[in-house]
């Protein structure tokens, strides 16, 4: 059980300053990036569904993460003023994001549009 969460988990980006260029602004597919924080309840509550969606949106999107805490200039330039804020990139341009913790199936059906999306542009 462990080895597929520590799987699932790989499939997630852990963003830097330093790799955010390449990890989104650059990325073939739509990319979510979770704007979280590890003292954040919600955000803690939020990151197995991230696991979750993370495999069953491979190849359709792309999952990353980036601690607001380790990435100040990141969160300020995104008007980052809340944890957890899930950031839809598109063409390296932010399109869409949802503030705090949307439960299962808003966030499912929010990640069906986005994919959806994606395969019509």
């Amino acid at each position: 059980m462990t080895n597929n969460a520590e799987a699932m988990k790989n499939n997630i980006a852990e963003l830097t300053e330093a790799n955010f260029e390449t990890e989104v602004l650059q990325a073939a597919l739509p990319v979510v990036v979770d704007f979280y924080a590890p003292w954040c309840g919600p955000c803690k509550m939020i990151a197995p569904l991230l696991e979750q969606f993370a495999d069953e949106f491979a190849g359709r999107l792309k999952f990353a993460k980036a601690n607001v805490d380790a990435t100040p200039v990141l969160a300020s330039s995104f008007e980052i003023t809340g944890v957890p804020t899930l950031m839809l990139f598109r063409g390296g341009e932010p399109v869409d994001q949802l503030a705090g913790f949307p439960g299962p199936r808003q966030f499912k059906a929010w990640l069906d549009s986005a994919a959806n999306a994606a395969v019509a542009a």
